[in-house]
């Protein structure tokens, strides 16, 4: 298994998914930047860093990992490599399993892009224009905690995005279910049945009712591992074609 997360995160440095990974962030931060040379006086950093998770949460993290899980998959789809890899004399599901913990990693990754990113963002926002400059404690503990909270309320849109990406050989279904994930996600905000979708739980994590953030956190993080475990299951017993 450490083998194969080596032989990944080689293909990662090789790969277009390291540049999707600090393009995303990068976006949210350069937003924030502009928003914040625009205020006409200061604001806490709370708000800021609100702002930045919610956009992160409500769009950029879904279509990140729609993008994200394309992309690894294509890296074995695209030159046909999978009955090599296969062939090989290990378990196959470990080949599924380490790809599946690079996605999260990165996922990971950019979250913490995400804080670091719109910090910084914020404070040159404040260097050029002073009367704009955050106040509060900046409570780097509880900004990352609400980060690691979307990213395990993600999981469960991750496992499915995943599935998808490795069962077909197209990208295009991948695309098609995040898109479509996202856009009925965008729609249903406010609807209270919309805390059951898989890309709408990360932002439930910013919720007012606690329901809502249990209920994210139950559904995405509990059945996104054990819908991650019956995908590496089932994508290694399917003969690929």
């Amino acid at each position: 298994m450490l083998s194969f997360l080596s032989v990944e995160v080689r293909k990662l440095n090789r790969s277009l998914a390291l540049l999707l990974a600090v393009a995303a962030p990068s976006l949210i931060a350069v937003f924030g930047f502009f928003m914040a040379l625009r205020a006409k006086a200061s604001a806490p950093w709370e708000m800021w860093m609100m702002s930045g998770s919610a956009i992160w949460a409500y769009f950029m993290m879904p279509m990140s990992v729609t993008a994200l899980t394309a992309l690894v998959a294509h890296m074995e789809h695209g030159p046909k490599s999978w009955d090599h890899l296969r062939a090989l004399p290990t378990p196959r599901w470990s080949l599924y399993a380490a790809k599946a913990v690079c996605v999260i990693g990165l996922v990971v990754l950019m979250s913490a892009g995400v804080l670091a990113l719109t910090a910084a963002s914020v404070s040159l926002a404040a260097q050029i224009k002073p009367a704009v400059a955050p106040t509060g404690a900046f409570e780097l503990a509880n900004y990352a905690r609400m980060l690691g909270l979307m990213a395990v309320a993600g999981a469960l849109m991750i496992a499915i995005q995943f599935w998808v990406a490795m069962r077909f050989a197209s990208f295009v279904p991948a695309l098609i279910v995040g898109i479509g994930g996202t856009f009925f996600a965008v729609v249903a905000t406010s609807a209270k049945q919309g805390v059951f979708m898989p890309w709408q739980m990360p932002v439930n994590i910013l919720a007012g009712e606690a329901w809502r953030m249990q209920t994210a956190l139950a559904l995405g993080g509990g059945l996104g591992l054990i819908v991650l475990i019956l995908a590496v299951i089932h994508l290694a017993r399917r003969e690929v074609l």
